[in-house]
């Protein structure tokens, strides 16, 4: 029989070796060209044009970890640590950050994640400005769609908020929340596929972090071998942050206004959308 501290270290370090063997291969981080294919599955699948991807960050419940006071103590009053990502439109992880303290706010652990930081400094070789499909002008950036807890930004676009909102803006937040949804179809195959995201992890936190950055390198995996069944992805059991109070910029303003606009012209608007909202 195995002791548990053997069995405990084993299995850390067949996630760590899943990690270092899969990550460079199916979690690389896109370039240009890759940034506009992803772009173009979200156009063609989303209707969302220019859109390089979903974030968002969800906990991951764990056993208090020693020593650790209530920096793991999260506002639904359990023990976890936040698995933030970035997401295509094929729900594939394209990005992860693990292991971030559940008390801290999403727009904290955005902002000190590589992601974060990267998009911060114009780091992630994003496509130059193009126009939006039908149009010969404005140029518009590539963004990241997100939930209202991050902050509106020129290629970050959240939702507006829902008090007393135009027709317009009440399409804007429908666009995005159907290019936004391929975020809860992701967590919800992970969570399906790797039943221990349903019930908190009983391991020690390096070794719970270890095995939370496997299972997402195995989900990339074999979803580019397995395919995707909707029905897997119906529910999970694992929760979003609270979402906290962050200010955009006019910059970034001024971008959503544009998509706005663009949403509701001849070229951009989908036959639908009215009765959807």
């Amino acid at each position: 029989m195995v002791g548990k501290s053997t069995a405990s270290m084993i299995i850390r370090e067949t996630c760590v070796a899943i990690w270092d063997a899969l990550h460079a291969a199916v979690m690389a981080q896109p370039h240009k060209e890759q940034w506009k294919e992803i772009a173009d599955v979200f156009q063609k699948t989303c209707q969302f044009p220019n859109c390089a991807g979903a974030i968002d960050d969800k906990h991951i419940r764990i056993k208090k970890p020693v020593r650790s006071g209530s920096q793991y103590y999260n506002y639904k009053k359990y023990f976890s640590f936040v698995l933030f990502a970035m997401y295509d439109a094929n729900y594939s992880f394209r990005y992860i950050d693990v292991g971030s303290y559940g008390s801290r706010s999403d727009s904290a652990v955005f902002a000190h994640s590589e992601f974060g930081k990267m998009l911060q400094d114009k780091a992630l070789d994003l496509p130059d400005h193009t126009t939006l499909p039908g149009t010969t002008s404005p140029a518009m950036p590539f963004v990241f769609v997100a939930d209202e807890a991050f902050a509106l930004g020129e290629n970050l676009m959240r939702p507006y908020s829902s008090r007393g909102l135009s027709l317009a803006r009440q399409v804007f937040n429908y666009r995005l929340t159907r290019a936004r949804r391929v975020v809860e179809c992701a967590f919800g195959i992970i969570a399906n596929k790797w039943r221990f995201l349903h019930t908190p992890i009983h391991l020690k936190l390096e070794t719970a972090i270890s095995a939370v950055k496997a299972a997402c390198v195995l989900h990339n995996f074999v979803r580019a071998r397995d395919g995707f069944n909707f029905d897997d992805s119906l529910s999970h059991s694992l929760q979003s942050h609270r979402p906290s109070v962050v200010r955009g910029h006019r910059q970034g303003a001024a971008v959503r206004e544009q998509f706005t606009a663009y949403f509701m012209s001849p070229h951009g608007a989908l036959p639908w959308q009215l009765e959807a909202i």
